[in-house]
C-alpha cells in the first residue's frame, strides 16, 4: 500500500473525511426534494477511494484478484454466521495483504452503509457481503476486529427488517462470540475503521477507541434482544435488553426519554412473570433517568416555538407513558395477592394469610431475596433506591398493605390522565380509567367491612357509567361493549354484597322495603348492562346472531347466564311480577343449554355456567307451575 506521507494517500485520507461530514452533519440539512443529496455525494467519492486504492494496489504490483501475491490466499470461509476460527485463520493485520483487505473492506462497509441510509437494501447487501469477503481473508486483531463486530451488526439489521429472522440471528450471534473472545485473549482498545484513512495526528484516543468498540457490541446486544424477541425468546431477550440498558448507562450513550421508556417496558416483562423487585426497579430507574431530559417546557414557551412545543408533548407524552407502567405494576401485584389469598368462593382465606406471612418472616431472617437487576451511575443509584423505597415489591398479605400500593397506583393514574384526556385521545383515557376500577375492584378484596366494600365499587360505576353511556357505538364499539360488561358485573358484585348484608339482616328481622328497593335497583341495573352487551351483538336490523365469535362467546353466555340469575333473585309481592321474573330466568337459562347442544364446541368456554344452567332449567319449571297453581287458586 502506498506510503501515508505520499500525497494520493493525502487526498485519500482527505476524501474520507469529506464523505463523513456529508453523511454526519451534511446530510441533516438537506431539503425534502432532494432528501439524500450528501449521502449521494459521499457515496461518490468512497467510489473514488475504493478506485485509488485499487490503482494503489496495482502500483505496488500486488494482485490478488488473480495475480501473485507475497502471501497465499486463504481458503473461502462461509459467511453466513462465519462459524470458522476468523482468530487463527487469514492474513495477520500487520502485513501488506491484511492491512490492504482490512482497508477494501471498509470502504465496502461504508458504501453498504450509504446504500441501506438511501433505501437501496440489495445494493447495500452487496457491499456488506463484499466486505464481509475481504474480512474473510484476515485474521481477527485490534487492527480489524471493529470492523468485523460493525458488519455483522449492518447485516443482522438488513436481514431483521426482511423478516428473515434467523439469518440475522446468525450475524449478530457471531459478532457477539468475537467480541467476548477478543476481549478474554486481548482486551486492547481496538482500532476504529474511521482511522484507517486519517493521519497519525487525528488518530483517536485509547479512551475513545475503548468507547466506540463498547457502543458497537451494545448494538449487537440491542439488535439481539429484538432478535430473541421476535422468535418468542422472553427471558433471553429480557437479559439482552437488561444489559444493553445498563451499558448504556455506562457509557453515558442514551436519550434520556427513550432510555426511560425502554427500562420501563422491560419493566412490563417481569411484571409478568411475578418479579416485581425487578420489576419496580426498572421502573425506579426509568423515573430517574427521565428526570435527566429535563423539565416540561410550559404551554407559554411551547407558543412561543416549534421546538418547544415538540418538546413539551414529548417528554409529557412519554413521562405519562411511564405512569401508566407503574399503573401496571400496583394492579398487577395487587392482583397476585389476592390469586394467593382467596378461597374458592372468592373470599380472603385467613389460613393462607397466616401461612404466607410467617413465609414472609423466615423469607426475611434469611436476608431476603438479592437484587438481580441493578441499573445506575454513581449519580443515580441513590435517587433509584429512593424511588424504589416509595413501593413495595412484595405481595400485599392484608387491607393496609393493599392500600399503599393501591395509593401509589392512582397517583400515577391522575399522572396518566393529565397527559391522555377524554378530548384528543378517548382509547387511552378509558383505558386509564379501567385500570382505576381495577384498582379499586383489587383494594376491595382486601377490605372486611361490607358497606365499604360497596363503596369502592360504586366508585367505579361513577367513573365509568357517563363514559359508557356517552361514547358512540358506531366508532367505539369495542369499548363500549367492555365497559358494558364491567359495570354489569361491578352492580353484579354490589347486588351479592347488599344480599349479604340482607342475610345477616333477615337473621333478626325482616327485610325492610328501603332494603329492597336497593337490592333490587341494582339487580335490574347489573341485568340492563349484561342485556345491553347482548343487544350489540344484534345485526343493524336487531337481529341476534345465530353463531358467536369465538371473542364474543364466553362473554355473551355468561352474560346469557347471569341475567337468567339475576331475573330470579329480584324481589316482588306481586304474583305476576314475580311470574314474569321466572319466565325471563327460564328463556335466558335454556339459551345457555340450547346453544351449547347445538354448538357442543361452545361448552367449553362456559362448563360451569352450562351445567348449573341445566340444573335451573329442570328446576324452573316446577317452581313456575307452582307459582300459576298459587294465582289460580287466589283468582
Amino acid at each position: 500500500m502506498a506510503s501515508l506521507s505520499s500525497n494520493e494517500w493525502k487526498a485519500v485520507c482527505a476524501k474520507f473525511t469529506n464523505a463523513q461530514h456529508l453523511t454526519d452533519v451534511e446530510s441533516r440539512n438537506d431539503p425534502e426534494n432532494d432528501l439524500f443529496r450528501s449521502k449521494y455525494k459521499a457515496r461518490d467519492l468512497l467510489r473514488e477511494i475504493y478506485c485509488t486504492l485499487k490503482n494503489f494496489e496495482e502500483g505496488d504490483g500486488e494482485e490478488p484478484d488473480g495475480g501473485e501475491s507475497s502471501e497465499p490466499e486463504p481458503a473461502e470461509q462461509p459467511l453466513d454466521g462465519d462459524k470458522e476460527d476468523a482468530f487463527s485463520r487469514g492474513w495477520s493485520s500487520d502485513s501488506r495483504a491484511g492491512d490492504r483487505a482490512a482497508k477494501l473492506a471498509a470502504v465496502d462497509y461504508y458504501l453498504g452503509v450509504n446504500h441501506v441510509d438511501t433505501e437501496e437494501l440489495s445494493a447495500g447487501q452487496e457491499h456488506l457481503m463484499n466486505c464481509m469477503k475481504h474480512l474473510d481473508k484476515c485474521r481477527v486483531s485490534s487492527e480489524n476486529v471493529s470492523l468485523f463486530i460493525h458488519v455483522r451488526n449492518q447485516l443482522g439489521i438488513l436481514w431483521a427488517g426482511r423478516d428473515e429472522t434467523e439469518k440475522a440471528q446468525g450475524f449478530l450471534e457471531t459478532a457477539e462470540s468475537i467480541y467476548q473472545r477478543y476481549m478474554k485473549e486481548n482486551g486492547s482498545p481496538p482500532t476504529d475503521m474511521s482511522e484507517y484513512f486519517c493521519s497519525e495526528e487525528n488518530q483517536l484516543t485509547h479512551q475513545e477507541r475503548t468507547k466506540k468498540f463498547e457502543l458497537a457490541y451494545t448494538h449487537t446486544l440491542y439488535y439481539l434482544a429484538q432478535v430473541y424477541q421476535y422468535l418468542g425468546e422472553n427471558e433471553r431477550a429480557a437479559n439482552y435488553c437488561y444489559s444493553t440498558l445498563q451499558r448504556q448507562l455506562q457509557l453515558k450513550q442514551f436519550n434520556p426519554m427513550e432510555w426511560a421508556l425502554n427500562a420501563a417496558t422491560l419493566s412490563q416483562y417481569y411484571i409478568t412473570k411475578g418479579h416485581y423487585m425487578e420489576g419496580r426497579h426498572c421502573l425506579a430507574a426509568a423515573t430517574v433517568v427521565s428526570g435527566l431530559a429535563g423539565e416540561v417546557p410550559s404551554e407559554a414557551a411551547a407558543q412561543e416555538s416549534e421546538a418547544e412545543s415538540d418538546r413539551r408533548e414529548q417528554l409529557r407524552q412519554k413521562r405519562s407513558d411511564i405512569a401508566r407502567c407503574w399503573i401496571k405494576y400496583c394492579l398487577n401485584l395487587l392482583r397476585d395477592a389476592k390469586k394467593l389469598l382467596e378461597d374458592n368462593i372468592g373470599e380472603l382465606d385467613t389460613d393462607r394469610q397466616d401461612e404466607l406471612r410467617r413465609a414472609r418472616r423466615r423469607e426475611e431472617e434469611e436476608e431476603g431475596r438479592k437484587q438481580t437487576l441493578l441499573f445506575g451511575s454513581e449519580d443515580t443509584f441513590d435517587s433509584i433506591a429512593s424511588v424504589e423505597e416509595k413501593v413495595s415489591y412484595l405481595l400485599p398479605l392484608d387491607f393496609t398493605e393493599a392500600r399503599a400500593i393501591f395509593l401509589v397506583g392512582q397517583n400515577y393514574v391522575n399522572q396518566a390522565k393529565e397527559y391522555f384526556q377524554m378530548d384528543g385521545y378517548v382509547t387511552d383515557h378509558i383505558e386509564i380509567l379501567q385500570d382505576h376500577s381495577a384498582l379499586f375492584q383489587a383494594l376491595a378484596f382486601f377490605e372486611e367491612d361490607v358497606e365499604r366494600r360497596c363503596k369502592m365499587h360504586k366508585r367505579r360505576v361513577d367513573m365509568l357509567e357517563p363514559i359508557c353511556n356517552d361514547l358512540n357505538s358506531q366508532y367505539y364499539l369495542l369499548i363500549r361493549r367492555q365497559l358494558m360488561f364491567e359495570l354489569a358485573e361491578t352492580y353484579n358484585e354490589m347486588m351479592d354484597l347488599k344480599l349479604t348484608l340482607a342475610n345477616r339482616q333477615a337473621d333478626s328481622q325482616s327485610l325492610d322495603s328501603h332494603t329492597i328497593k336497593k337490592f333490587n335497583h341494582l339487580c335490574s341495573a347489573s341485568a340492563k348492562y349484561f342485556q345491553m352487551f347482548l343487544d350489540s351483538l344484534c345485526s343493524p336490523e336487531g337481529k341476534y346472531p345465530e353463531h358467536l365469535e369465538e371473542e364474543v362467546l364466553r362473554p355473551a353466555l355468561v352474560a346469557r347466564f347471569r341475567v337468567a340469575r339475576l331475573h330470579g333473585k329480584l324481589i316482588s309481592s306481586s304474583p305476576p311480577v314475580q311470574l314474569d321474573n321466572l319466565n325471563k330466568s327460564l328463556e335466558n337459562y335454556k339459551y345457555v343449554v340450547q346453544y351449547c347442544d347445538a354448538h357442543p364446541e361452545a361448552a367449553a368456554a362456559a362448563e360451569t355456567e352450562l351445567e348449573l344452567s341445566r340444573e335451573m332449567v329442570g328446576l324452573l319449571p316446577l317452581k313456575i307451575n307452582r307459582l300459576k297453581a298459587r294465582m289460580a287458586a287466589n283468582n
